[in-house]
């Protein structure tokens, strides 16, 4: 599993819930105008869970925004580049749930 230290991009907030070999769950918080750039993961897929504010899930193909507000989710499958923000940079707070398998963050 990749590391949040070998991550591209920082962020405020990062919180473990659970970690095994094949799966992964956090609670992230992007401050304000903070942003995770577009990336994809070869195997593990991302389910999304707005915790605080707006969520924003963009999807590149087929192109896709989902605003996400408290108790609203989605899903990004494996190798779907996507990027995750707030709405109007204002800062959100989202569970996300990454598995099954190996996790990797390629940058798109």
């Amino acid at each position: 599993m990749t590391e949040p230290k070998d991550l591209p991009y920082t962020i405020v907030g990062r919180e473990l819930v659970m970690q095994i070999p094949d799966l992964r769950v956090q609670i992230l918080t992007l401050g304000e105008g903070e942003v995770i750039p577009w990336h994809h993961h070869s195997t593990v897929s991302d389910a999304f869970v707005c915790l605080d504010g707006v969520t924003v899930v963009d999807i590149s193909a087929p192109r896709t925004r989902h605003e996400l507000k408290p108790g609203e989710h989605c899903y990004v499958p494996a190798k779907t580049p996507h990027e995750v923000s707030s709405k109007d940079g204002k800062g959100c707070r989202f569970t996300i749930v990454q598995g099954v398998g190996a996790h990797d963050f390629i940058v798109d």
